[in-house]
Formats: C-alpha cells, structure tokens, sequence
C-alpha cells in the first residue's frame, strides 16, 4: 500500500503499532529519540525498555492480566511473544530478562522491511496518519504540541485514589447515601468510630512511602489540592476529619447517629462494579495500602483493582479525547497510544499499541472503526478509556476484571469466576476475529 503512517515512539505501545501495521503491508516510520536524547528514566538504548520491574504480571488465563496478553497473541502481538521467549523464573508470573527481551524487540523491528526507523527527537505532530506513543514522561516542545490539540485534557502527573470492586466490599458494614441526604444516594459510606479512626490514623501516619525519583519530587511541593492522604494525615490527628474523612451530614446506620469519621467510595465505572476512594491519593507502597487501607469499615476483604499513585505520568483526558479506536475524535488522523492515554501497565500499554495500530490499518484500507466487545480484556479497557460517562473524573486503569460485564449466574469461588470470564472472552474475540477476517476476504 502506498500510505506511510508515522509512529512516533518506540517503547512498548510504538513497537506494537508499528509491527501490527508493518504485518499488514503499511509502510512506518519509526520515530525514537534513543539514543540521542533519554528521557529521566530511560538507561538502555534498544527499544520497549522496561524501566521499573520486569514482571509483566500473572500468566494464568483466570487473572485479568494473563486474559490481557492471551488476547494480545489471538490480535498478533509482537511483545508477548518476545516475553515468552525472554521469559525468567517468576512463579505464576511473566517475568523477563530486560535487556534479552529489548533487544528481541528491536531486532524484529529493525530487520522488517516495512518499518524505517528514524533517530533524533520529535517536537511537533507530523502530517498525514500518525500515532503519537511518546510515553508517560512526554517532553518539552512535544508535550507542548500535544497540550494544544488536546487544550486542557493533558495531565502531567498521575495522582488517584485506589479502587475496589463493589462485590468485595462488606456490605452489612457500610451505605449508600449522600451527604445532608442530597440528591440521589450515590456514595457508598464507610463509618468509623474514634477507637477504629485512631487506629487507622496510626497505621496510615508510621507506613511506608515509595522512594521518589528526583524527577517526580517537584509536584508534591505545590499541588494542595491532590496531597497525598498520609501527608495530610501526618499534620494533626483530625486533619483527615476536617477533609476527605469528614462526618458532618452523615448518619451511621449502626447507630443512628453521626459517625467520628467516616470514607466514602464513588462510583467508578457505568456499572457500578467499581468505586474509588474519595480523596486517597497516595504515596504509599502497595502493600502498605492492602495493609493499612483493609483496615476501613467494610474495606477489610476489599478486592483492590488499583492501588493509588502519585507520580509524573503524562496523560489526557482519553473520555473526552479519543474513540474508542484511539483515534481522536476531531482528527481521525491523529492517534494516541501508551501509558499517554490513560492505560496503566505494561502490556496495557502495549495492547493499545497494538489496538491503534490495527484501526489505522483499518482506516487505511477504508473499514469501518475498530470496537471490540467489551466482554473481552482488549474492549472493556478501550471502551473505559474513552466513555464520555469518564469525563471529568478519568483516572488511569489497568487491565482488572472489575471493567468486565458480570455474568449472569452467581459463582462464589473467585478463580472459577473469573475462568467463565476468561472463557467468555476468548469466545468473543475468536467470534470478532471471524467477522474481521470475512470483512477483509470480501
């Protein structure tokens, strides 16, 4: 085919993109800064470099993150077997060897005579198609270009609550209600008497933090407005009680009266299978926050699809911004893909790699836009990022099977659950697939 379509990027989401295309005879041109220019967290000089852990998570279909890169293979992943073949020892995870499985990417992507990859930073958006994977640490002239496509849609750092899901919640312990009793009941409250608040307040004030990188240290000096929970906790035992713990307007259930503290949840999702945390942006660790965050009324069995963060992770506002294709919903041309829209994880960045990589293809060969079934890991996550029910309130998500339609009959045993999950999606997918391959062939 004649068209080329520019890729600007190659971490995980850029490889994806351009291999995908590259497969189907689109001709790519790979823009990567390495190794002339390194972002503040980028050390190795071959493409899809790993920077934090190099655990892609759990390998078994019934985990949200094992349906995710089973998936990815049905769609022609470049990644997941390059992790296969890197694999280490890791339990029930997919672990790799970081720089084996870097080089493996970069060497298929060299090599393929469709893709040219062209070295030296890029400061603006380029004409005709073009994905933009450049990553959670986007610079300077980029980051600027990008912010005036997308106006105020761009964030620069990732500050969320944890989320649970709404079926490991105890629900004899907690209610629905709003504040004052205002409009519809929509929070779910979590009341705590003082014995339980202290305790709480102690745990959260003595846990562990996650050791910032110097890059990231600047936001947490001047955002009041998205403080880290246990930084507010830590001036003055009530401070939590005057701000996202306050009780006024609430009446405890258990009691009839107002309760010393209480913790709402807000919905997360459509469905209501999700809810965040009001205000618990945070910095601690992840077992820390299992630990100490447990110890909420009616959280102590909570099932947590998303510990809270607070770091530098350029993002947009993906509900407001693109289709569910990834393509901008004022510019067809333009796609976004990576960590930059808003999915949380490797391979979540990498499956929306793949993703836009296939719609271009699709738009090149004048198909209809790319929607797959929100029963399958690749669609629930590609439709989450860009429902406009989202706008206003997006947070960045990973792959969890809290994003997933429930089914209808009622399994307690989480593992055989989450099996039917898993069996339903490949059905689904394996049935699109079908559809794809006719509407290609015909």
């Amino acid at each position: 085919m004649s068209e080329t379509v520019n890729v600007i990027g190659a971490g995980l989401a850029g490889c994806e993109a351009s291999w995908i295309l590259a497969q189907n005879g689109i001709k790519v041109r790979l823009h990567e800064m390495k190794p002339e220019k390194f972002s503040p967290a980028h050390k190795y000089g071959g493409f899809a470099e790993l920077v934090c852990s190099n655990s892609l998570k759990a390998s078994r279909l019934e985990s949200a993150a094992g349906l995710l890169k089973y998936e990815m293979e049905m769609l022609g992943s470049l990644t997941v077997p390059c992790a296969k073949e890197n694999a280490v020892d890791a339990g029930g995870a997919l672990a790799v060897d970081r720089e084996k499985f870097s080089d493996s990417v970069t060497e298929k992507i060299m090599n393929h005579p469709f893709i040219e990859v062209i070295g030296g930073e890029v400061t603006e958006i380029l004409d005709g198609i073009t994905i933009i994977a450049t990553g959670p640490l986007t610079s300077g002239a980029m980051a600027e270009n990008i912010s005036n496509i997308c106006g105020e849609g761009l964030s620069f750092y990732d500050a969320a609550a944890p989320i649970v899901t709404a079926e490991s919640l105890d629900m004899n312990k907690v209610f629905f209600a709003s504040r004052y009793d205002r409009g519809d009941a929509d929070y779910i409250n979590c009341p705590m008497n003082k014995e339980e608040y202290l305790a709480f307040y102690e745990a959260l004030i003595s846990a562990e933090k996650v050791q910032l990188k110097d890059f990231e240290t600047h936001p947490f000096s001047v955002y009041e407005g998205c403080m880290p929970i246990e930084v507010l906790a830590s001036r003055g035992v009530d401070t939590m009680r005057f701000g996202p713990m306050k009780p006024v307007g609430i009446t405890d259930v258990r009691t009839g009266r107002r309760p010393y503290a209480v913790v709402q949840l807000r919905r997360e999702n459509r469905e209501g299978t999700l809810f965040n945390l009001v205000g618990f942006q945070t910095n601690l660790k992840f077992g820390e926050q299992k630990r100490v965050f447990s110890m909420i009324t009616g959280l102590e069995n909570a099932d947590f699809v998303r510990y809270g963060v607070m770091h530098r992770n350029t993002f947009i506002n993906s509900p407001e911004i693109l289709d569910s294709d990834f393509s901008m919903r004022t510019n067809h041309d333009i796609y976004f893909a990576g960590q930059i829209t808003g999915v949380e994880g490797y391979m979540e960045s990498a499956m929306s790699g793949l993703l836009a990589g296939i719609s271009a293809v699709r738009r090149i060969k004048g198909l209809e836009p790319l929607k797959l079934p929100t029963d399958t890991m690749t669609g629930a996550l590609s439709a989450y990022i860009s429902d406009p029910y989202n706008n206003g309130k997006f947070q960045p998500m990973g792959a969890n099977m809290g994003i997933l339609p429930d089914i209808s009959v009622r399994i307690k045993d989480k593992k055989q659950k989450y099996g039917v999950y898993a069996d339903r999606a490949i059905e689904s997918l394996k049935r699109e697939l079908e559809r794809i391959d006719y509407e290609n062939n015909s």
